[in-house]
């Protein structure tokens, strides 16, 4: 059976006005009646297919367009040009249709009623969601046999630590079986194993349920533990759409040499291989500083993106 595109961009680009602001007093009154606006383009003719099941990277540095390409896909923004279609709809033009069938984790922003205990705000997003009693039980079972969930649902949102309030966003976006969940920054601010714990959620739901997720991270741990593909865009454009392996098995000549400077001070130094000497990088270290201890690495998936940005590919 062939795998259908949950996601389809077609050349997207958006547009901002932008008003040239003035300086002072005088700039600010002047400001109020201007007319002088200039034309900034977030997104800059980004195409891509994803599809039905696939769990996508969305990377870039801060302003890269991400946050505007995903409002496109979510429908809050109409794009300025191109075709974007999700789950089969146009998600500008039928918004209700279309957020009935995604889910959407936005940083630390929470979806869920602060003062009412967690079970009450899912009995609320079933109603809304129109989720029946047999989906809502086999869900809240699901549920169960990722975390344990029975500590959290009578209390109430305002009561959560950041981690637990985290988890229970994932969940209630999860909750009405979405077609697409997408899921900004979901590890941010979180220790190691509450971040461990979400990573095995976010997998488990969407093995178990062919949802398709969209993640936008800086956490490349996250990239690693969650994504088979990642798309990369920066200054509206997109610089790279491939799987993870593909971008390693490209800058494959490059380690990562750790050496140990201090009782317990580590320097990191990227290395190519093919045209520099590990022993010869090492002892030039040596010329100015004492080194306890060192290793050599493989290039980690960070280091991989940030020769991108610089243009390495």
């Amino acid at each position: 059976m062939e795998e259908r595109n949950a996601i389809e961009l077609t050349n997207i680009t958006k547009d901002f006005k932008v008003l040239n602001r003035h300086e002072g007093l005088k700039g600010s009154i002047r400001d109020l009646f201007s007319r002088d606006y200039r034309t900034v383009r977030a997104v800059d003719d980004v195409s891509m297919q994803i599809k039905e099941g696939e769990i996508v990277g969305y990377l870039g540095p801060n302003g890269a367009g991400k946050s505007t390409t995903i409002k496109m896909m979510t429908g809050v923004l109409e794009p300025t040009s191109g075709s974007i279609v999700v789950n089969g709809v146009v998600p500008y033009k039928d918004r209700v249709k279309s957020s009935a069938n995604i889910g959407v984790v936005f940083g630390q922003r929470s979806q869920l009623w602060w003062s009412l205990p967690l079970i009450e705000s899912f009995n609320l997003l079933k109603d809304i969601y129109l989720v029946d009693d047999k989906d809502y039980d086999d869900m809240m079972a699901l549920y169960r046999s990722f975390v344990d969930l029975e500590p959290l649902l009578h209390k109430t949102v305002r009561q959560m630590s950041l981690g637990q309030r985290t988890l229970s966003d994932i969940l209630a976006a999860f909750l009405h079986n979405p077609g697409i969940v997408f899921l900004d920054e979901p590890t941010i601010g979180l220790d190691v194993s509450m971040k461990a714990t979400i990573r095995e959620l976010i997998k488990g739901l969407n093995k178990e349920k062919k949802t398709t997720v969209i993640l936008t991270t800086h956490d490349m741990g996250d990239v690693d533990a969650l994504c088979e593909r990642i798309v990369i865009i920066d200054k509206g454009r997109k610089i790279y759409d491939n799987d993870i392996e593909h971008l390693k098995n490209f800058f494959g000549s490059y380690r990562t040499l750790k050496v140990r400077v201090g009782s317990d001070t580590w320097e990191e130094h990227l290395i190519d291989e093919k045209n520099e000497d590990v022993m010869e990088v090492l002892r030039e270290i040596q010329k100015t500083k004492k080194v306890r201890d060192m290793k050599l690495e493989e290039i980690s998936t960070e280091e991989v993106i940030k020769k991108i940005y610089e243009g390495g590919v």
